[in-house]
Protein backbone atom coordinates (compact mmCIF):
# COMPACT_ATOMS: atom_id res chain seq x y z
CA UNK A 1 0.00 0.00 0.00
CA UNK A 2 1.34 3.37 -0.95
CA UNK A 3 1.60 6.23 1.47
CA UNK A 4 -1.19 8.00 -0.37
CA UNK A 5 -3.58 5.13 0.04
CA UNK A 6 -2.68 4.91 3.71
CA UNK A 7 -3.80 8.37 4.44
CA UNK A 8 -7.22 8.71 6.03
CA UNK A 9 -9.95 10.03 3.81
CA UNK A 10 -10.56 13.78 4.22
CA UNK A 11 -7.16 14.49 5.78
CA UNK A 12 -6.44 16.97 3.01
CA UNK A 13 -9.29 19.25 4.12
CA UNK A 14 -8.78 19.03 7.89
CA UNK A 15 -7.41 22.62 7.83
CA UNK A 16 -10.73 24.51 7.99
CA UNK A 17 -11.47 28.15 7.05
CA UNK A 18 -11.67 29.02 10.75
CA UNK A 19 -8.18 27.64 11.20
CA UNK A 20 -7.03 29.64 8.21
CA UNK A 21 -8.51 32.86 9.61
CA UNK A 22 -6.91 32.25 13.00
CA UNK A 23 -3.57 31.58 11.37
CA UNK A 24 -3.91 34.74 9.31
CA UNK A 25 -4.73 36.77 12.42
CA UNK A 26 -1.45 35.64 13.98
CA UNK A 27 0.45 37.37 11.20
CA UNK A 28 -1.84 40.39 10.94
CA UNK A 29 -0.26 43.22 12.90
CA UNK A 30 -2.57 45.66 14.65
CA UNK A 31 -2.54 49.33 13.58
CA UNK A 32 -3.15 51.88 16.31
CA UNK A 33 -4.57 55.36 15.94
CA UNK A 34 -1.75 57.92 15.75
CA UNK A 35 0.75 55.41 14.37
CA UNK A 36 2.82 56.30 11.30
CA UNK A 37 3.06 53.41 8.84
CA UNK A 38 4.29 52.76 5.30
CA UNK A 39 2.05 51.31 2.60
CA UNK A 40 1.72 50.82 -1.15
CA UNK A 41 -1.10 52.52 -3.04
CA UNK A 42 -3.11 49.80 -4.85
CA UNK A 43 -6.35 51.45 -6.01
CA UNK A 44 -7.88 54.86 -6.75
CA UNK A 45 -11.58 55.68 -6.40
CA UNK A 46 -13.66 58.85 -6.49
CA UNK A 47 -13.74 58.76 -2.68
CA UNK A 48 -10.03 58.22 -2.09
CA UNK A 49 -7.32 55.57 -2.31
CA UNK A 50 -6.76 52.07 -0.96
CA UNK A 51 -3.35 51.28 0.48
CA UNK A 52 -1.76 47.89 1.15
CA UNK A 53 -0.35 48.14 4.67
CA UNK A 54 0.35 44.44 5.18
CA UNK A 55 -2.88 43.60 6.97
CA UNK A 56 -5.75 41.39 5.88
CA UNK A 57 -7.62 44.52 4.76
CA UNK A 58 -6.24 47.49 2.86
CA UNK A 59 -6.19 50.86 4.56
CA UNK A 60 -8.28 53.69 3.11
CA UNK A 61 -7.32 57.33 2.55
CA UNK A 62 -10.41 59.58 2.15
CA UNK A 63 -10.06 62.18 -0.61
CA UNK A 64 -10.01 65.04 1.91
CA UNK A 65 -7.10 63.39 3.73
CA UNK A 66 -4.89 62.89 0.66
CA UNK A 67 -3.05 66.22 0.76
CA UNK A 68 -3.04 69.76 2.13
CA UNK A 69 -4.48 70.89 -1.21
CA UNK A 70 -8.25 71.31 -1.25
CA UNK A 71 -8.63 69.42 -4.56
CA UNK A 72 -5.76 66.95 -4.77
CA UNK A 73 -4.84 64.99 -7.89
CA UNK A 74 -4.69 61.36 -6.73
CA UNK A 75 -2.60 60.18 -9.69
CA UNK A 76 0.08 62.81 -8.98
CA UNK A 77 0.11 62.75 -5.17
CA UNK A 78 -0.46 59.03 -4.56
CA UNK A 79 0.70 57.15 -7.70
CA UNK A 80 -0.29 53.49 -7.92
CA UNK A 81 2.26 50.91 -6.75
CA UNK A 82 4.35 53.51 -4.92
CA UNK A 83 4.99 53.49 -1.17
CA UNK A 84 4.21 56.43 1.08
CA UNK A 85 4.01 57.13 4.80
CA UNK A 86 0.57 57.60 6.33
CA UNK A 87 -0.88 58.50 9.71
CA UNK A 88 -3.46 56.05 11.10
CA UNK A 89 -6.53 58.14 12.01
CA UNK A 90 -8.97 55.44 13.19
CA UNK A 91 -9.04 52.15 15.02
CA UNK A 92 -9.59 48.97 12.99
CA UNK A 93 -13.21 48.27 12.09
CA UNK A 94 -14.84 44.84 12.07
CA UNK A 95 -13.14 44.00 8.78
CA UNK A 96 -9.73 45.05 10.08
CA UNK A 97 -9.64 48.18 7.95
CA UNK A 98 -8.23 51.48 9.21
CA UNK A 99 -8.48 55.01 7.83
CA UNK A 100 -5.27 56.74 6.85
CA UNK A 101 -4.18 60.32 6.21
CA UNK A 102 -1.36 61.99 4.33
CA UNK A 103 -2.78 65.44 5.07
CA UNK A 104 -2.60 65.14 8.85
CA UNK A 105 0.93 63.76 8.61
CA UNK A 106 1.89 66.76 6.46
CA UNK A 107 0.19 69.11 8.95
CA UNK A 108 2.16 67.61 11.82
CA UNK A 109 5.40 68.00 9.89
CA UNK A 110 4.48 71.55 8.83
CA UNK A 111 3.80 72.68 12.41
CA UNK A 112 7.10 71.17 13.54
CA UNK A 113 8.82 72.99 10.69
CA UNK A 114 7.35 76.42 11.42
CA UNK A 115 8.07 75.90 15.12
CA UNK A 116 11.75 75.45 14.33
CA UNK A 117 11.76 78.44 11.98
CA UNK A 118 10.08 80.65 14.60
CA UNK A 119 12.48 79.51 17.31
CA UNK A 120 15.45 80.41 15.11
CA UNK A 121 13.92 83.79 14.31
CA UNK A 122 14.05 83.26 10.55
CA UNK A 123 11.62 84.82 8.08
CA UNK A 124 9.34 82.97 5.64
CA UNK A 125 7.36 83.72 2.48
CA UNK A 126 3.57 83.91 2.80
CA UNK A 127 1.38 83.91 -0.32
CA UNK A 128 -1.68 86.10 0.33
CA UNK A 129 -4.91 84.34 -0.65
CA UNK A 130 -7.59 86.63 0.79
CA UNK A 131 -8.27 89.58 3.08
CA UNK A 132 -10.51 90.28 6.04
CA UNK A 133 -11.21 93.30 8.23
CA UNK A 134 -8.24 92.57 10.45
CA UNK A 135 -5.55 91.95 7.83
CA UNK A 136 -4.58 89.33 5.25
CA UNK A 137 -4.76 85.53 5.22
CA UNK A 138 -2.36 83.37 3.28
CA UNK A 139 -0.47 80.10 2.86
CA UNK A 140 2.88 79.60 4.54
CA UNK A 141 4.73 76.28 4.69
CA UNK A 142 1.46 74.52 3.80
CA UNK A 143 -0.44 76.14 6.67
CA UNK A 144 -2.89 79.03 6.89
CA UNK A 145 -1.28 82.14 8.32
CA UNK A 146 -2.57 85.59 9.25
CA UNK A 147 -0.86 88.99 9.20
CA UNK A 148 -2.72 91.72 11.15
CA UNK A 149 -3.18 95.05 9.40
CA UNK A 150 -0.91 96.72 11.97
CA UNK A 151 1.93 94.41 10.94
CA UNK A 152 1.67 95.12 7.21
CA UNK A 153 3.66 97.72 5.30
CA UNK A 154 0.60 98.38 3.11
CA UNK A 155 -2.30 99.07 5.48
CA UNK A 156 -4.86 100.69 3.16
CA UNK A 157 -5.37 98.71 -0.07
CA UNK A 158 -5.29 95.15 1.26
CA UNK A 159 -6.90 93.72 -1.88
CA UNK A 160 -3.78 94.74 -3.82
CA UNK A 161 -1.81 92.24 -1.72
CA UNK A 162 -3.83 89.19 -2.83
CA UNK A 163 -1.60 86.87 -4.82
CA UNK A 164 1.60 88.53 -3.60
CA UNK A 165 4.41 86.83 -1.66
CA UNK A 166 5.17 88.69 1.58
CA UNK A 167 8.31 88.21 3.68
CA UNK A 168 7.27 87.83 7.31
CA UNK A 169 8.38 86.53 10.69
CA UNK A 170 6.29 84.60 13.20
CA UNK A 171 4.53 86.32 16.09
CA UNK A 172 2.59 83.27 17.33
CA UNK A 173 2.82 79.57 16.49
CA UNK A 174 0.14 77.50 18.25
CA UNK A 175 -0.67 74.10 16.68
CA UNK A 176 -3.23 73.26 19.40
CA UNK A 177 -5.43 76.18 18.26
CA UNK A 178 -4.24 76.21 14.63
CA UNK A 179 -3.14 79.80 15.17
CA UNK A 180 -0.33 81.11 13.01
CA UNK A 181 0.23 84.89 13.23
CA UNK A 182 3.00 86.69 11.36
CA UNK A 183 4.47 90.17 10.91
CA UNK A 184 5.72 91.70 7.68
CA UNK A 185 6.94 94.85 9.46
CA UNK A 186 9.12 92.90 11.89
CA UNK A 187 10.67 90.87 9.08
CA UNK A 188 11.59 94.05 7.20
CA UNK A 189 12.87 95.63 10.40
CA UNK A 190 15.01 92.57 11.19
CA UNK A 191 16.53 92.65 7.71
CA UNK A 192 17.33 96.33 8.06
CA UNK A 193 18.73 95.91 11.56
CA UNK A 194 21.33 93.56 10.09
CA UNK A 195 22.69 96.52 8.14
CA UNK A 196 22.93 98.82 11.17
CA UNK A 197 25.81 99.03 13.64
CA UNK A 198 26.80 100.89 16.79
CA UNK A 199 28.48 104.23 16.08
CA UNK A 200 26.41 104.86 12.96
CA UNK A 201 24.76 108.26 12.49
CA UNK A 202 21.22 107.95 11.12
CA UNK A 203 18.49 110.39 10.11
CA UNK A 204 14.92 109.81 11.21
CA UNK A 205 11.73 111.31 12.54
CA UNK A 206 10.33 111.57 16.05
CA UNK A 207 7.44 109.10 16.19
CA UNK A 208 6.55 109.19 19.89
CA UNK A 209 7.45 111.23 22.96
CA UNK A 210 7.27 109.59 26.39
CA UNK A 211 8.38 110.90 29.81
CA UNK A 212 11.36 108.51 29.73
CA UNK A 213 12.50 109.16 26.16
CA UNK A 214 11.83 109.77 22.49
CA UNK A 215 11.17 107.09 19.87
CA UNK A 216 12.78 107.74 16.50
CA UNK A 217 11.82 105.93 13.27
CA UNK A 218 14.58 105.44 10.68
CA UNK A 219 15.50 102.91 7.99
CA UNK A 220 12.21 101.10 8.61
CA UNK A 221 13.00 100.48 12.30
CA UNK A 222 12.48 102.33 15.58
CA UNK A 223 14.99 103.21 18.28
CA UNK A 224 14.79 104.82 21.71
CA UNK A 225 16.55 108.05 22.58
CA UNK A 226 16.44 107.77 26.37
CA UNK A 227 16.09 111.00 28.32
CA UNK A 228 19.53 110.45 29.84
CA UNK A 229 21.04 110.27 26.34
CA UNK A 230 19.54 113.52 25.05
CA UNK A 231 22.06 115.88 26.65
CA UNK A 232 24.91 116.04 29.12
CA UNK A 233 22.75 118.43 31.14
CA UNK A 234 19.55 117.48 32.95
CA UNK A 235 16.43 117.43 30.77
CA UNK A 236 13.21 118.15 32.64
CA UNK A 237 10.68 118.05 29.79
CA UNK A 238 11.31 116.38 26.45
CA UNK A 239 8.42 118.30 24.88
CA UNK A 240 10.48 121.49 25.20
CA UNK A 241 13.05 120.04 22.79
CA UNK A 242 11.19 117.62 20.51
CA UNK A 243 7.92 117.52 18.63
CA UNK A 244 6.09 114.77 16.74
CA UNK A 245 7.34 114.03 13.20
CA UNK A 246 10.38 116.25 13.74
CA UNK A 247 13.49 115.51 11.63
CA UNK A 248 16.41 114.41 13.78
CA UNK A 249 19.89 112.91 13.51
CA UNK A 250 20.94 110.42 16.18
CA UNK A 251 23.90 108.17 16.90
CA UNK A 252 23.29 104.43 17.40
CA UNK A 253 24.72 103.45 20.79
CA UNK A 254 23.85 99.74 20.80
CA UNK A 255 21.70 97.13 19.07
CA UNK A 256 20.04 94.24 20.89
CA UNK A 257 18.93 91.90 18.10
CA UNK A 258 17.47 89.36 20.53
CA UNK A 259 15.10 91.92 22.11
CA UNK A 260 14.81 93.92 18.87
CA UNK A 261 15.92 97.14 20.59
CA UNK A 262 18.11 100.00 19.40
CA UNK A 263 19.55 102.55 21.84
CA UNK A 264 20.21 106.05 20.48
CA UNK A 265 22.05 109.15 21.64
CA UNK A 266 22.33 112.87 20.82
CA UNK A 267 24.30 113.64 23.98
CA UNK A 268 27.33 112.08 22.35
CA UNK A 269 27.12 114.69 19.57
CA UNK A 270 27.34 117.65 21.94
CA UNK A 271 30.48 119.82 22.16
CA UNK A 272 29.46 120.73 25.70
CA UNK A 273 26.70 119.63 28.14
CA UNK A 274 23.40 121.35 27.39
CA UNK A 275 24.15 122.19 23.75
CA UNK A 276 21.16 120.13 22.55
CA UNK A 277 18.80 122.38 24.51
CA UNK A 278 20.51 125.64 23.61
CA UNK A 279 21.46 124.99 19.94
CA UNK A 280 19.38 122.06 18.73
CA UNK A 281 19.35 123.19 15.09
CA UNK A 282 23.11 123.78 15.09
CA UNK A 283 23.82 120.29 16.51
CA UNK A 284 21.59 118.70 13.86
CA UNK A 285 23.13 120.77 11.04
CA UNK A 286 26.69 119.82 11.96
CA UNK A 287 25.96 116.25 13.16
CA UNK A 288 27.86 114.61 10.27
CA UNK A 289 31.00 116.58 11.13
CA UNK A 290 30.73 115.49 14.78
CA UNK A 291 30.64 111.74 14.05
CA UNK A 292 34.37 111.03 14.40
CA UNK A 293 34.55 112.81 17.72
CA UNK A 294 31.45 110.98 18.91
CA UNK A 295 32.93 107.60 17.96
CA UNK A 296 36.09 108.40 19.91
CA UNK A 297 33.91 109.21 22.93
CA UNK A 298 32.08 105.86 22.51
CA UNK A 299 35.36 103.94 22.37
CA UNK A 300 36.68 105.66 25.50
CA UNK A 301 33.42 104.89 27.32
CA UNK A 302 33.64 101.20 26.30
CA UNK A 303 37.25 100.97 27.50
CA UNK A 304 36.53 102.60 30.87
Amino acid sequence: MTSDSASPKGSQISFSMDDFTKALDQYDYKCEKGQVIRGKVIQHTDEGAFVDIGGKSAGFVPINEVDLQSRPNLAEILPLDEEREFLVTSEQNADGQVKLSRRQLQLKEAWENVGEIAEMGHSVQMRVTRTNKGGVVGEVEGLQGFIPRSHLLEKEDLNALVGQMLTATFLEVNPSTNKLVLSQRKAIAAARMDKLEAGQLVSGKVSRIQPYGVFVDFEGVSGLLHITQVSGSRVDDLNHIFKYNQDIKVMILSIDEYKNRIALSTKILENYPGEMMEKFDEVMKTADARVDKAKEAMEKEEQS
